[in-house]
């Protein structure tokens, strides 16, 4: 059984300053505009499943970044 990600929040990620993504059982699509943080959204599950973190990708002017999900 895989485990199920009920909820994302991100923090200091690339363009996203501070984000809640909360996901529904079934087919989730993450979409938007040019630039509104769609690639964080996706490292942040990656680093949320055991993906490597690269310094370069927290928020200019953020001291860390942090990814929590549950």
């Amino acid at each position: 059984m895989r485990p199920r990600v009920e909820e994302v929040r991100i923090q200091g990620l690339g363009v996203i300053d501070e984000a809640v993504l909360v996901l529904s059982p079934g087919f989730t699509v993450v979409t938007g505009e040019t630039g509104a943080g769609k690639t964080m959204v996706v490292t942040g599950l990656g680093l949320l499943f055991g993906g490597r973190a690269d310094p370069a990708r927290v928020r200019p002017g953020s001291d860390k970044a942090t990814i929590e999900g549950t």
